[in-house]
Parts: structure tokens; C-alpha cells; sequence
């Protein structure tokens, strides 16, 4: 990372980070077009194609209705896809987010993850993600590194269910990991 520049590290690593944004009084259209910093002149100043990628993103994330609100009236799970939107704005191979569904319902969790996913494929772009939603990413992650501690075991999700990487994850007492259904049961 020391031989980049700060632009060059823009123009090749997006990231959502789960901490609050610098200034909630921007535009949703204000901060989506933060994005394209990395390519537009000293002035900030988009030029067509920077606002074509800006209308592709807004399109993909349904964010529409949002574009002339403040980040500050947003929810939290409006602002999460807008941060989204923004890391697919920059326009960079490698897309870094840190709980990027942490603020939203299971209907849009899936739908951003189901996303995230088909834009890893249509795109060659490598897509990483922390999450706790074990059972999402099972579904929906083409391979997975599970922080235990101790084996961090990177693999296929079939793969990992098969070498039982996940029935250690907890201790045992209360949860169970069921390798049928690839999803934890609570013990009563």
C-alpha cells in the first residue's frame, strides 16, 4: 500500500465502514457523487460518463426517491444502501464493506447481498464483507474465512459445512449447528 498514492489507492479499493458519515448535511446526490472523486479534475466537476455510473447505481439500488434529501433524514438503512451505491460509484476492483447490512430487514438484506454477489460476478470485481449473519452469507457467499481464533478456515461454504468448521463456531450449550439445513438450532 506504501507504493500507491492515496488517488491510486481510490481508483482501486471502495470501501463502507460502519461508522457515522463526516457530514450528514450533503444531498444523498452530493455524497453518491463523492464516488467519482478519484477520476473527475482538482474541481470536482462530473463530466457525462461520471454521471452515467452515478445513474447506473441510483438505478441498481432503487435510491431514486432519495437523491434531494439530506444524508441526516435518511434512516439508517436508506443511508446503508446509499454508502453502497457510493462504494459501486468509485468504480474500483476490490469493494471492502464492514457489515453493510447491519441497519436493514431481511428483505433487504437479502436484496443487497444478492446484489453485492451479482456484481462480483457481471464485474470480476472481488467483493469482501464482515458479517454476523453466518446463515446469509452461507447462502448467498462464494467462499467464506470464518474468524474462530483458531483454524480462520477459508473455503466454500458446502466445503466448510462438510469439514464441520461451523458446529465449533459456538460453544456448544445452547447452539447447535445443523449441517442438514446449514443453519443454527437452539437447544431448549
Amino acid at each position: 500500500l506504501t507504493d500507491y498514492s492515496e488517488l491510486q489507492i481510490a481508483s482501486k479499493v471502495s470501501v463502507v465502514l460502519t461508522e457515522p458519515i463526516a457530514s450528514k448535511n450533503l444531498s444523498v446526490y452530493e455524497l453518491l457523487a463523492l464516488g467519482r472523486q478519484p477520476y473527475t479534475n482538482w474541481l470536482g466537476k462530473l463530466a457525462a460518463n461520471d454521471t452515467a455510473i452515478i445513474n447506473k447505481s441510483v438505478a441498481l439500488l432503487a435510491l431514486e426517491p432519495l437523491l434531494s434529501k439530506k444524508c441526516f433524514q435518511l434512516s439508517d438503512g436508506q443511508l446503508q444502501r446509499v454508502l453502497i451505491a457510493r462504494a459501486l460509484i468509485q468504480d474500483t476492483d476490490i469493494i471492502l464493506l464492514d457489515e453493510p447490512t447491519s441497519h436493514l430487514d431481511l428483505y433487504h438484506k437479502v436484496s443487497i447481498l444478492k446484489l453485492l454477489k451479482s456484481l462480483a460476478h457481471s464485474t470480476n470485481k472481488i467483493i469482501l464483507y464482515t458479517s454476523h449473519e453466518i446463515e446469509l452469507a452461507i447462502q448467498l457467499c462464494d467462499k467464506m474465512l470464518i474468524l474462530d481464533g483458531v483454524n480462520n478456515a477459508f473455503d466454500q461454504p458446502c466445503n466448510l459445512i462438510k469439514n464441520k468448521n461451523f458446529d465449533t463456531l459456538f460453544p456448544t450449550d445452547m447452539i447447535s449447528f445443523d449441517s442438514n439445513t446449514g443453519s443454527f438450532k437452539i437447544k431448549k
